[in-house]
């Protein structure tokens, strides 16, 4: 199957309205109503879960041995630990992330009372007072706090604000999109996933390619802490592809450009015949790609996998500059995906057997284990 033509328009539009939303792991209610509104508007029946989860649901011509393209909606954040005695915040964060690329950052706090703005400093914030002593502190949560923009200088004039523990942090995301194609902001990771996959949704409602299978679309809001798409994959669902963040650094063979295919991450390899069939997809369109295996990473396909689903998993990424911190990448691997997604969805069915969740031998997959043909080897010098 071809892949389809994406409108990169519909895609940034979509990334920058996603990423104008707070959404912290946790505090994902508004960010879940503004995706179940445009996947209706593409024509889409989403499901919520109770807590937020979205699946919508593509007819294809089979419900057994359905695919499923999983984004998350969540992002990183923080968490008010404490109100300290001089009014300010202290915070713990949501995800991993370091307290490096908290510093300096504007954020939301979201008390019960309603919202407050505020900046997240370090402790010694001030050349002036402490001279070089703001270059040696110790970098790390416990080493900042939260100065917030309203009439507090304690504990109590915080407290009277309605500003309390377990209060959620969102963190200014400080997006920039650039006439060259990079696009630089917090939480890419996965708003740029989620952006990818409603733009493949438009292209498919649009060119209405025939799809083997149905195509389940899901929308997780617990990635970042581990739960992912643990509760939302359903036994019809054979194969799972996870569009998100890739690691473009020393070491890593992810780009900024193109497909990247991740063949393992911490948790393990991914499904051979489901990798191999995007690389085959990719070569096929003309799509550029590279492969990478990521060493401290895990997606929603490692908490599918661990809570015990029978489902092929795959994981297909946007190389990103500085991940969970100041993360940049390119538009090209954006609309490269959701092309690679678009002739994956539509593509013949590989493994007929994994309409079943359980049968026999007959029509179970093989790997190759030929020995490799190669050159001759070069002759003997004279002599």
């Amino acid at each position: 199957m071809p892949k389809l033509n994406i409108d990169t328009d519909f895609l940034i539009d979509s990334l920058e309205a996603l990423l104008s939303i707070d959404s912290p792991t946790g505090y994902t209610d508004n960010v879940v109503r503004h995706t179940t509104e445009e996947l209706q508007r593409l024509g889409l029946e989403p499901e919520l879960t109770r807590r937020g989860a979205i699946r919508a649901v593509m007819q294809g011509g089979r419900r057994e041995g359905a695919r499923a393209v999983v984004t998350h909606l969540d992002t990183l954040g923080a968490q008010v630990k404490r109100v300290k005695e001089n009014g300010r915040l202290e915070l713990v964060p949501i995800g991993h992330w370091s307290a490096r690329f908290a510093e300096g950052a504007r954020c939301n706090i979201y008390a019960e009372t309603g919202s407050f703005r505020g900046s997240i400093l370090p402790l010694k914030a001030s050349g002036h007072t402490f001279n070089d002593e703001v270059d040696t502190q110790p970098v790390g949560w416990p080493h900042i706090e939260l100065r917030v923009d309203a009439m507090t200088q304690s504990y109590s004039q915080t407290r009277s604000l309605g500003i309390d523990v377990g209060d959620f942090v969102g963190i200014d995301p400080g997006t920039e999109f650039l006439e060259n194609g990079f696009i630089n902001s917090r939480h890419l990771d996965d708003k740029a996933g989620v952006a990818i996959a409603l733009a493949a949704i438009e292209a498919l409602n649009r060119e209405r390619p025939r799809l083997p299978v149905d195509i389940h679309w899901l929308f997780t809001i617990a990635e970042e802490v581990g739960v992912g798409a643990a509760s939302i994959v359903t036994p019809d669902i054979a194969s799972m592809v996870t569009v998100d963040n890739g690691t473009s650094a020393p070491g890593q063979n992810s780009a900024e450009f193109g497909v990247t295919i991740a063949m393992a991450d911490q948790s393990g390899p991914f499904d051979y015949h489901l990798t191999h069939k995007l690389v085959e997809l990719c070569r096929e369109n003309e799509i550029d790609y590279q492969k990478d295996i990521f060493r401290y990473y895990r997606s929603d396909s490692a908490s599918a996998i661990e809570a015990g689903h029978d489902v092929r998993t795959a994981l297909l990424a946007f190389g990103i500059d500085g991940s969970h911190g100041y993360e940049r990448v390119h538009s090209h691997a954006l609309t490269s995906i959701a092309e690679l997604i678009t002739a994956y969805v539509a593509s013949p069915l590989g493994i007929k057997r994994d309409m079943q969740q359980l049968s026999d031998l007959e029509g179970f997959t093989e790997q190759p284990m030929e020995e490799a043909e190669q050159p001759p080897l070069p002759p003997e010098p004279d002599g």
